[in-house]
C-alpha cells in the first residue's frame, strides 16, 4: 500500500470548489438537498455556560423542535466544507471553525424537519436553533442511487434507505437479517451470522448478484466473491446509514451488480466525535460489546477506533427428510440421502462387483442402498458457538476545508456456518482490509486492498465421506464404506435363504449393516474427525485453504454544464484480483498466484427541465476483462414531480446489467478423489453425461452418442429490466413507496457435472468403460473423470414483480406502516424440469409500528410473513414452508447520564423459520443491553 499512499498525497493538489454542505457523512462537503423554506423560524440565544476557552468552541448552541424537544442526532456543518458535528444526546453542540475568511453559513439538518441555514458573521456560543418539520418530512439524501448525493424522493431508481436511529431498533443478531423488514428485499440465513440479501429473485444461500459495499469498498472475499454477511463487516455501532438499490446498478458500479448493491455508510469521525459502547447478553449464551472512539484533534484532524466482540451458541441444519436427489424415499429400508446428514455413500450394486469370494445378490442388481452419514451436530460437536471479532481503525486529515484524506484499516474474524454445494464450517475465516481515499467536493480518488483467509473451515460432505472410506482399523484397511455394503449384501443372502420376504430381507440387512457404522460418541470417529478437519489436501482432509488479494483503485469528478441544469459525472475502476491457495483450490502451481484483472469506465449525465420538475439520467458504462468479452452497462431514466413541494415523484428507467463468474468459476480446481472441480475459462469441455435425453442411465457396452455434452467457455450473466415507480406524500404524513419491474435473464451461470477428460477433451468408448469399475478414479485404468465445471445455460429466463408500502407518521409516539412484495417467475418459455434458482416467495408482507412515548421510551415492532415457496439448491431442492417472525425492540434512554437501556427480540415467538433448504431453523433470541454515547 506504500504506492497508494504516496498517489493520495500528490493527489491532495486537487482542485475543489467551494459548494453548499450536505446531509451525509460520507458524501461530498455538505448542502442542503431542497431549497431553504421561504420563512425561517427565528433563531434565539439561549444562556448557556461558557466554555473555560472561549476558543474552543466558537460557535455553540443547541437544536430543538419547535415544541422544544431536544433533536439529539442533528448535524451542524459549515456551508461548503468537511467542518461539522452533531448534537448530542441533549441536543448541544460546539463547532470552532475559523472566521478570517468572513462569514459563515452554519446548515442544520435532521431527518423529517426543514434544512436550516444561519449566517454568522462572529462566533456565537449560545445558538437555540429550532427546526421546524418538512412539508414531505422524507427529506433524507442518498448516495448510492447515483453516485452523486439527492434526496431519496427524486432518485431514479428503487432505492431504501435504513437511518442510523433504525439501525438501533433492530434487534436480529446479524444486521441484514433484519433488512428484511423493507419491501423487496429478501434474507436467508444460513446460521445466526452467516446472512445472504438479494432483491428481485434468485435468492441463494450466498449473495452472488448483490455488491456489499462499505464505504464504497467491496467486502467480498476475493477467493469466493461472495459477502459473508456482516460477519467480517462494520460495527453497528459505527454506521451511520444502509442504502439498498433494487435491481440492476451495473451502470455505475460494474461486475456482479446484477440484482442491486448495499451501501453501508459509517460515520465521519468529525461529525461522530465521542465514545460510544453497547453491551448486549441474552438467549443461547450471547454476549455481544462494542465500542466505538473518536475524536478530533484541532479541527484538520480526526480519528475513531472499533471493535466488537459477539459470542452465541449457533443455530444447526436438522432437515432429515429424503433429499430431492436421494434414489430412494425417507424410512426406506435401503437407506436414502437426507437433506443434513453427510457422507451418505451410495452403491448401486450390478453383476460388474461380483469377484472371487463375494457375489452379489441377484435380487439387489440396479438397487442403490445408502449407508446411514452423520448429522451436522456430529461432525461439529463442541464447536457449536458462533463468533465474530472486528476491529477498525481511520485517520482523517482535511487538506483543506473541502478536501478529505482518510486512511484506514480494519481486520474481520468469524466463526459461522455457510451453506453452497455443500455445508461449510467456517472457523476463524477473515479479512484484512485497507483504503486510502482523497475527496472533496467534485470527486474522489479511493484505493482499496483486501486479503482474504480461510482459518479452519472445513465442508461437511467431504469430511464425512472420508470418515467413510477411513480404514476400520489399523490393522484392516478394508474402510467403513465397502464393508457396509460388503455385510448388507451378506445379511440379505441370509435372510431370504430363511425365508423372510424381500422387504423383510431388506430390514433385516440394513440392521446387520447399521451395527458396523461407525458412532460420533466412538474414540476413532473423534480421532479421524479431528484428523480429517485439519487436513487440506484435497481428497484427503476436508479443510478448506485459501488467501487472495484484491487490489482496487477507482476515481470519479463531477461537472456542471453551463446554467441549464445540466450536469455530468465521469468515473474509472481497475481490480487486480491475486489468486492464491497452495493449489488446494485453485490452480495456482509452483507457488505462484493467479493473476485476474478487469476495469471499466462510466459516465451520468443529468439534466434538470421544467423548472427542477422533470429530472432525465443517462448513463452508461464499459467494462474489459482479461477472461470476457467487453461489457456495455446502459441506464436511462426519468423522474418527474408534482406538488407545490415536489411531494409526488414518479420515476421510471430501463437497465442493463452483468455478473461475472466467480473466481473459482474460472480458475477452481480441486480433486477431492471421487471428482474433480475445475473453472472453465479455457477452451470448454466435451463430454458425457450421465444419462440421456430420455433419462435413462448408460449401460456399458452400448453407444455413447445420445450421452455426449459440450460445454461452452463461460460467458457473463446478462439481464435487461424495465421499471417505474412512485414515492411520495398522497395526503400529509401519509406516504406511499410502490413500484413495478419486468426483467429478462440470459446466460445464467450454473455448474454441471459430467464425465470428461481433464484437459477438456472427449474420453474415447474405450476410456469410459475402463473407468466405469473404478467410478473414474484409477489414473492407471482410464484418464476420464467425473467433473465439476461452471456452465452459462442459454435459456431465457423471465420474472416481473411489484412493492407497495404505506406509512403514516401519526405522531411521534406512533409511526405505523406495511409493506408488499410480490415476485413472479415466468414459466411459459422453460422447459419441464428446468432449474433457474429463482427461490423467492410469491407473497410476502411486513407491518410495523414504531414511535417514542414517555419523552424517551423508544419501541418498535415488525411483523414479517413469508410464502412459502420452491427452492432449489446446489445443496438440495424442496419446498420452503410459509413462515413468519415478530421482531421487536425498546429502549429508555437516560439523556443525562447518555445512556439507554435496551431490550430486544427476534422471532419473538419461536416460529417455524426455516429460510433455505438445508439450513437450520431460526429461533427466537432475546436480550437485554445498555447503550452509551459520550460527546
Amino acid at each position: 500500500m506504500q504506492q497508494i499512499y504516496s498517489v493520495l498525497l500528490a493527489a491532495s493538489l486537487l482542485h475543489a470548489s467551494p459548494v453548499l454542505a450536505s446531509s451525509t457523512s460520507g458524501g461530498a462537503p455538505h448542502q442542503p438537498t431542497k431549497k431553504p423554506a421561504a420563512k425561517r423560524p427565528a433563531v434565539k440565544r439561549k444562556a448557556l455556560a461558557p466554555p473555560t476557552d472561549p476558543t474552543e468552541s466558537s460557535i455553540r448552541g443547541v437544536v430543538q423542535t419547535t415544541a422544544g424537544e431536544t433533536l439529539p442526532g442533528a448535524t451542524i456543518f459549515i456551508r461548503g466544507t468537511y467542518i461539522g458535528t452533531a448534537t448530542n444526546q441533549v441536543g448541544q453542540f460546539n463547532l470552532n471553525p475559523s472566521f478570517n475568511g468572513g462569514a459563515l453559513e452554519l446548515v442544520v439538518s435532521y431527518v423529517g424537519y426543514e434544512t436550516q441555514v444561519i449566517q454568522l458573521i462572529q462566533p456565537d456560543m449560545a445558538l437555540n436553533v429550532r427546526l421546524v418539520p418538512s412539508a414531505t418530512l422524507l427529506n433524507e439524501t442518498v448516495v448510492s442511487a447515483s453516485r452523486i448525493e439527492e434526496n431519496i424522493l427524486r432518485a431514479p431508481v428503487t432505492i431504501d434507505k435504513v437511518s442510523g436511529r433504525q439501525l438501533d431498533r433492530i434487534s436480529t443478531p446479524e444486521v441484514l437479517a433484519g433488512l428484511g423488514m423493507l419491501p423487496g428485499v429478501d434474507v436467508n440465513s444460513a446460521s445466526m451470522l452467516f446472512t445472504s440479501i438479494s432483491t428481485r429473485g434468485f435468492n441463494t444461500a450466498k449473495s452472488e448478484r448483490v455488491i456489499q459495499l462499505v464505504d464504497y469498498m467491496d467486502t467480498a472475499l476475493p477467493s469466493l466473491n461472495l459477502s459473508p454477511g456482516n460477519l467480517v463487516g462494520i460495527p453497528e455501532l459505527d454506521m451511520e446509514s444502509i442504502e439498498i438499490i433494487h435491481g440492476p446498478a451495473s451502470a455505475l458500479y460494474g461486475s456482479n451488480a446484477l440484482s442491486g448493491v448495499v451501501l453501508f455508510n459509517s460515520k465521519d469521525p468529525f461529525v461522530y466525535d465521542g465514545l460510544s459502547v453497547r453491551l448486549r447478553g441474552g438467549e443461547r449464551n450471547l454476549m455481544d460489546g462494542q465500542v466505538r472512539y473518536a475524536k478530533k484533534i484541532g479541527e484538520r484532524f480526526a480519528f475513531k477506533l472499533n471493535a466488537s466482540g459477539f459470542r452465541a451458541t449457533d443455530w444447526l441444519a436438522q432437515n432429515f427428510d429424503a433429499s430431492s436427489f436421494s434414489a430412494n424415499p425417507a424410512g426406506s429400508t435401503l437407506g436414502y440421502d437426507a437433506v443434513n446428514r453427510y457422507g451418505e455413500t451410495s452403491n448401486v450394486y450390478s453383476p460388474f462387483q461380483n469377484q472371487p469370494g463375494f457375489t452379489v445378490n441377484p435380487e439387489l442388481y440396479g438397487k442403490t442402498v445408502y449407508m446411514p452419514g452423520f448429522s451436522e451436530a456430529d461432525l461439529i460437536r463442541g464447536d457449536e458457538k458462533t463468533r465474530s471479532y472486528r476491529v477498525q481503525g481511520a485517520v482523517s486529515y482535511l487538506v483543506k476545508d473541502d478536501l478529505k484524506l482518510t486512511v484506514e484499516a480494519k481486520r474481520g474474524v468469524g466463526t459461522s456456518t455457510y451453506q453452497n454445494l455443500s455445508r461449510f464450517r467456517i472457523k476463524d475465516l477473515g479479512t484484512n482490509q485497507y483504503r486510502a481515499e482523497l475527496k472533496d467536493s467534485k470527486g474522489f480518488i479511493r484505493l482499496f486492498s483486501t486479503e482474504d483467509f480461510s482459518g479452519s473451515t472445513y465442508e461437511l460432505s467431504q469430511l464425512s465421506r472420508l470418515i467413510q472410506n477411513s480404514p476400520v482399523s489399523e490393522t484392516n484397511s478394508m474402510p467403513y464404506s465397502q464393508r457396509y455394503f460388503v455385510v448388507y449384501n451378506q445379511a440379505y443372502s441370509q435372510a431370504r435363504g430363511a425365508n423372510l420376504s424381500p422387504e423383510q430381507a431388506q430390514a433385516a440387512a440394513q440392521s446387520a449393516a447399521n451395527g458396523t457404522q461407525l458412532q460420533a460418541t466412538d474414540a476413532r470417529f473423534i480421532a479421524l474427525r479431528d484428523k480429517i478437519a485439519n487436513n487440506d489436501q484435497p481428497g484427503v482432509g476436508a479443510q478448506q485453504n485459501f488467501g487472495s488479494f484484491l487490489n482496487d483503485i477507482s476515481a470519479q469528478r463531477s461537472f456542471k454544464l453551463g446554467n441549464a441544469g445540466t450536469n455530468l459525472i465521469v468515473g474509472a475502476a481497475y481490480r487486480e484480483f491475486r489468486l492464491g491457495s497452495g493449489g488446494k483450490l485453485f490452480a495456482d502451481t509452483e507457488g505462484k498466484r493467479i493473476g485476474n484483472y478487469e476495469y471499466g469506465a462510466y459516465g451520468q449525465v443529468t439534466q434538470a427541465l421544467l423548472d427542477e420538475h422533470l429530472k432525465l439520467a443517462f448513463a452508461g458504462r464499459v467494462d474489459n476483462f482479461k477472461n470476457f468479452a467487453p461489457a456495455f452497462s446502459p441506464r436511462a431514466a426519468a423522474v418527474y414531480s408534482l406538488g407545490q413541494n415536489l411531494q409526488h415523484n414518479f420515476r421510471a428507467s430501463f437497465s442493463q446489467a452483468f455478473r461475472s463468474p466467480t473466481q473459482p468459476d474460472q480458475y477452481l480446481r480441486s480433486d477431492v478423489g471421487n471428482f474433480i472441480l475445475l473453472g472453465n475459462v479455457g477452451d470448454g469441455f466435451k463430454g458425457y453425461n450421465f444419462t440421456n435425453s430420455k433419462g435413462q442411465a448408460y449401460t456399458p457396452g452400448t453407444s455413447l452418442q445420445d450421452f455426449e455434452v459440450s460445454i461452452d467457455k463461460l460467458r457473463l450473466e446478462r439481464v435487461s429490466t424495465a421499471e417505474v415507480g412512485y414515492k411520495g406524500a398522497i395526503i400529509p404524513n401519509v406516504y406511499v413507496d410502490a413500484s413495478y419491474f419486468r426483467s429478462s435473464y440470459n446466460d445464467f451461470i450454473g455448474g454441471r457435472l459430467f464425465v470428461g477428460n481433464v484437459d477438456g477433451s472427449r474420453p474415447t468408448f474405450q476410456q469410459v468403460n475402463a473407468g466405469l469399475a473404478s467410478g473414474f478414479t484409477n489414473p492407471n485404468a482410464s484418464p476420464a473423470r467425473v467433473i465439476y465445471a461452471a456452465n452459462n445455460n442459454s435459456q431465457e429466463v423471465r420474472t416481473q414483480g411489484a412493492t407497495f408500502g404505506l406509512t403514516y407518521y401519526m405522531s411521534r409516539a406512533l409511526n405505523i406502516g406495511g409493506n408488499y412484495s410480490f415476485n413472479l417467475l415466468d414459466k411459459s418459455n422453460l422447459p419441464e424440469g428446468f432449474l433457474t434458482f429463482f427461490n423467492t416467495p410469491k407473497h410476502k408482507f411486513n407491518i410495523l409500528a414504531s414511535g417514542t412515548v414517555l419523552t424517551n421510551l423508544t419501541y418498535s415492532v415488525n411483523y414479517r410473513w413469508v410464502e412459502g415457496h420452491s427452492q432449489e439448491l446446489p445443496l438440495a431442492n424442496g419446498q420452503i414452508r410459509t413462515y413468519s417472525t415478530t421482531d421487536a425492540y425498546l429502549g429508555y434512554t437516560l439523556p443525562k447520564l447518555a445512556t439507554t437501556l435496551q431490550a430486544g427480540v427476534s422471532n419473538a415467538f419461536d416460529a417455524n423459520n426455516v429460510q433455505i433448504i438445508g439450513g437450520p431453523q431460526i429461533g427466537r433470541l432475546a436480550y437485554l443491553g445498555v447503550l452509551l454515547n459520550v460527546k
